[in-house]
């Protein structure tokens, strides 16, 4: 469908809301003033979410990963007061729901058959990466209240604009959540697993709190994941270089083409990341006879490790669980970060010492009648999504015979 996504300012009260067709045109230090503001980042641990940073996020459309040719068209919603900004939100037109981890296809099936038509819709994300982070973010002392109804009242008005169907934000704070939901946006959650630093010194001191089977299992799959004269190296910073990256891609493409067809990201978005926020870049290698045959893309904020992809050419047993968890686990402790997010799905991750963490989402439609439908369907999903949680969280292997501060004594 072609749409006609001129930049146009709508007054807010005394706000304007303009859409921004590329990062851009938003200057670097605005945006990520935004991004890392106090007002955008209450009530988390996190001070540094690399995901929503200018650099990431224009690493993404200047590689040409996002653009309208892959269906993700930036239409970034940026509140302004006079010559300041006061908030903006990372924004998509999408025509399709691939790259998001929110599944919505059912309701897009639904909708369509009944006539109507789903696409394009507004996405309010980090592209192709299921972490949670900002979603509306705040200008450094700005009232949080009003920067946000002025950015929803923006995307509600680019909804209209661009005859889209709907609005998802999506891997959000709970506290937008709520936010949002007050606002008259329907809420969705889901579940991700996450390692949490709980005042562990070493992966040891980790492994002391599980139960002695798990502990063992866990001891065998380590040691059985370099059986084969496999090394692990974690590169990072000024360590990082093109020869890394070429290796990398190819475990990327070749992974990525056999789970879903098309992998999201090109060459140049690796160089780029690296060029522009290497220090917070973790690339977890496995080599074999001194050939590199796996590895993992992590980024790193000022609480967190974040796993986000991984690819291999060789095929050994454990050797995914060693260089995604565990060693992100090694990396964790040793830099002092308080948990490992290792990305959607994945009730594997249980037994590893992964916890079930539930996430956020929120949506807003404008047919009347198919928000009423999805909303019902929603209040039975988070009632599930509940019930899961509390099932899973009873079957962590962790020891249930002492407290943390009984088994430090």
């Amino acid at each position: 469908m072609e749409t006609s996504c001129q930049p146009a300012r709508k007054p807010v009260a005394e706000l304007q809301v303009r859409a921004v067709q590329a990062l851009s045109a938003i200057g670097a230090a605005e945006w990520d003033a935004c991004a890392t503001s106090p007002e955008t980042l209450a009530a988390g641990d996190e001070t540094f979410n690399p995901f929503v940073s200018h650099a990431f996020l224009s690493a993404l459309e200047e590689s040409g990963c996002v653009s309208r040719r892959t269906g993700w068209l930036p239409l970034h919603v940026a509140v302004e007061r006079g010559e300041r900004l006061i908030g903006v939100a990372p924004c998509y037109l999408k025509s399709h729901s691939q790259g998001e981890y929110v599944f919505d296809q059912g309701w897009a099936d639904a909708y369509e058959r009944a006539g109507g038509a789903y696409y394009p819709k507004l996405q309010v994300s980090v592209p192709f990466t299921p972490v949670t982070g900002p979603r509306f973010l705040i200008a450094p002392g700005e009232d949080p209240d009003d920067a946000v109804a002025g950015i929803v009242a923006g995307l509600r008005a680019l909804r209209d604009e661009t005859q889209a169907s709907s609005i998802h934000v999506t891997f959000m704070p709970e506290r937008d959540w709520a936010r949002a939901g007050a606002l008259g946006f329907l809420q969705r959650t889901d579940q991700q697993f996450h390692w949490e630093n709980d005042g562990y010194a070493t992966f040891e001191d980790f492994l002391g709190a599980l139960a002695s089977r798990k502990r063992k299992a866990i001891r065998r799959e380590r040691r059985e994941a370099l059986a084969d004269g496999i090394a692990i190296e974690h590169v990072t910073g000024a360590d990082l270089t093109e020869a890394h990256w070429d290796a990398f891609y190819r475990f990327y493409t070749d992974t990525g083409s056999r789970k879903w067809g098309r992998p999201y990201l090109n060459r140049r978005f690796f160089s780029l990341l690296s060029e522009r926020m290497a220090d917070r870049v973790l690339l977890i290698l496995a080599s074999r006879a001194g050939r590199p045959i796996a590895g993992a893309l992590n980024l790193i904020g000022d609480a967190a490790l974040y796993g986000r992809n991984w690819g291999c050419i060789e095929d050994h047993p454990f050797l995914h669980f060693e260089v995604c968890y565990y060693q992100a686990i090694d990396f964790a402790l040793a830099r002092g970060l308080k948990r490992v997010e290792a990305g959607a799905q994945g009730e594997h991750k249980l037994a590893r010492g992964y916890r079930p963490v539930t996430m956020h989402s929120a949506h807003d439609i404008a047919d009347p009648a198919f928000r009423r439908a999805v909303a019902d369907y929603l209040k039975r999903e988070r009632a599930h999504v509940e019930e899961a949680a509390e099932m899973l969280g009873s079957l962590t292997p962790f020891r249930r015979d002492c407290s943390r501060s009984e088994r430090e004594a």
